[in-house]
C-alpha cells in the first residue's frame, strides 16, 4: 500500500533556480534561501520518498492558450527540462511513474474531477525551481515525480475550495494504490506577489504569515476566500497559492508543522513548510468500496471481444507511435513519408517493431499494439487506403465480405483537399 509521508509547501519563483545555478549559496543576499531549505532537504533525505506528487503551474512554457486546462496530470515516463527562452537549465530529465499516475487519474475521475493528461512536455520553473533545491540531482533525481499542472493564469480559474477537495480525493487515490510506495505531496507557488501592471512589486508579508498559519490550523477557512480576495491580499499572481490547498487537503485534518521559513529578497517571498499527519483519521469510505467505485465505469469491458479501450496505459506505451502517425497531418511530413519514410521513422525514434507494422500497414497489429484508430485513419488517408479497407482488415475479412455486412456499399476516407482522385472513387451502390 502506498502511504503519504507528509506534505511540503514551497515557493517556485525563478529566483530559486537562478541563485542555485549561479552558485550564490554563500552570498549574504542569497544565503537565506538555501538556509531556509536545508531542513526540507534533510527531511527528504531522511524519509527517502519513492515519488513526489508535485503540484505546480506552468508559466505559458509548455502549455499555451490554444488548450488550457484546470488540472492536467503528467502520466508519462519522462519529462524534459523546458526552455523558457534562455535555454534549458542543466538538469537531468525528470522520471515519471506512469502506473501510479494512471491509478491516480482513475481515482480522481471517479471522484468527478475532470482531468487533462500530458506526456513529453517540459517542466518549467514552476516545477523545477523548487525541485532542484529539494533533491540532489548531479546525474539523476533520487526518485520519480508525478506532476499536476494547475491552470491558474487564464480566468476563470478553479476555486480554493475545489483545490482542497481535490487534495482530499488525492489522499484516497494515493492510499489505495496497491503497491508499496512512499509519497510526499508538494504544493508550489506563491506567496504574495504581482508581476504585471502598475501594481507590479506588490507584497503583503502579514497576509503571507496569516495564510501559512491558516493552512496549518484552519484550511477550511482558506477555502471560503474567493480568488479576487486572494488577489487583493496577495497580488494577482499570488492567487496561485491556492495550489497549496491541494497539498493540504491530501493530509489529515490535524497536522504537525515541522518547519517553516520565509524570506522576501525581491519580488516574491521564498517560503517553505513541512507538514506531517498528526492523526490516523480515515477517509470515510472502505477500501473495497472505493476500489469498486473507481473501476465501475470500465468494469466488464474486457469481455467485449475485439475491443481495446484506449487507456492511459496504452497511450503511454504507444505514445511515440501515435505521435509519429499524428505528424502526418503536416503536408511536408506526408510528402516525405510517400517518398521515403525511413528518415521519418528514425527521427521519431520508432522501434523496429513499430516501423514494421507501419510499413506493412498491419492495421490489426497497430491497434493491438496501442495505436488509436484515428491515427490509422490519418495514415490511410496518406497512403490511399479507405476507412472500409481498414475496418475489414481489423476484422480479418476481405473488403467484399465486410461490405456485405453494411447497408450501403460505399468507400470513403477522411475529407480533405490534399489528395488526388483515388481508384476507389466511384458512385455509391446501395444494397
Amino acid at each position: 500500500m502506498a502511504r503519504i509521508l507528509g506534505g511540503i509547501a514551497s515557493s517556485h519563483t525563478p529566483t530559486i533556480g537562478f541563485a542555485l545555478d549561479a552558485g550564490k549559496q554563500k552570498d549574504p543576499v542569497w544565503a537565506p534561501i538555501f538556509e531556509g531549505y536545508r531542513p526540507v532537504q534533510q527531511w527528504l533525505a531522511d524519509k527517502q520518498p519513492d515519488v513526489l506528487f508535485l503540484i505546480y503551474n506552468d508559466h505559458v512554457t509548455s502549455f499555451f492558450f490554444d488548450h488550457y486546462s484546470h488540472f492536467a496530470l503528467g502520466v508519462g515516463a519522462e519529462f524534459p527540462v523546458a526552455d523558457e527562452g534562455g535555454g534549458p537549465r542543466k538538469l537531468p530529465p525528470v522520471k515519471g511513474h506512469p502506473k501510479f499516475a494512471q491509478h491516480i487519474a482513475s481515482c480522481l475521475v471517479a471522484d468527478e474531477f475532470d482531468l487533462a493528461y500530458f506526456q513529453n512536455k517540459g517542466l518549467d520553473h514552476g516545477a523545477l525551481s523548487p525541485l532542484s533545491l529539494l533533491w540532489p540531482h548531479e546525474k539523476e533525481w533520487p526518485g520519480k515525480v508525478v506532476p499536476l499542472q494547475v491552470g491558474v493564469l487564464e480566468f476563470p480559474i478553479t476555486t480554493a475550495r475545489r483545490c482542497y477537495k481535490l487534495g482530499k480525493s488525492l489522499r484516497k487515490a494515493i492510499e489505495s494504490y496497491p503497491e508499496d510506495l512512499k509519497v510526499v505531496v508538494v504544493g508550489t507557488g506563491g506567496l504574495s506577489h504581482q508581476v504585471h501592471g502598475e501594481r507590479a512589486g506588490f507584497n503583503n508579508t502579514p497576509w503571507d504569515h496569516e495564510f501559512m498559519d491558516l493552512l496549518v490550523n484552519d484550511p477550511e477557512k482558506l477555502t471560503e476566500i474567493p480568488v479576487a480576495k486572494y488577489a487583493e491580499l496577495g497580488g494577482m499572481e499570488g492567487a496561485e497559492v491556492i495550489m497549496w490547498l491541494i497539498m493540504r487537503g491530501a493530509l489529515t485534518q490535524k497536522v504537525k508543522k515541522l518547519h517553516q521559513t520565509y524570506y522576501l529578497p525581491s519580488m516574491t517571498p521564498i517560503a517553505s513548510l513541512i507538514l506531517e499527519n498528526d492523526s490516523s483519521e480515515g477517509t470515510g469510505e472502505s477500501l473495497d468500496a472505493y476500489r469498486e467505485r473507481v473501476g465501475r465505469e470500465l468494469a466488464g469491458v474486457e469481455k467485449l471481444e475485439g475491443t481495446y479501450p484506449f487507456t492511459l496505459e496504452r497511450s503511454v506505451k504507444a505514445y511515440r507511435l501515435n505521435e509519429f502517425l499524428h505528424s502526418l497531418i503536416e503536408p511536408e511530413k506526408r510528402e516525405q513519408f510517400l517518398k521515403d519514410p525511413e528518415p521519418l521513422f528514425a527521427a521519431a525514434g520508432l522501434t523496429d517493431e513499430e516501423r514494421d507494422m507501419v510499413r506493412r500497414r498491419d492495421w490489426r497489429a497497430l491497434i493491438h499494439y496501442g495505436a488509436i484508430f484515428f491515427m490509422l485513419e490519418k495514415l490511410g488517408a496518406v497512403v490511399g487506403t479507405t476507412n472500409l479497407h481498414i475496418y475489414a482488415a481489423m476484422r480479418g475479412q476481405s473488403l467484399e465480405d465486410f461490405q456485405k455486412t453494411r447497408n450501403a456499399q460505399v468507400l470513403y476516407s477522411v475529407a480533405g483537399t490534399d489528395k488526388g482522385k483515388k481508384d476507389w472513387d466511384k458512385p455509391a451502390s446501395p444494397r
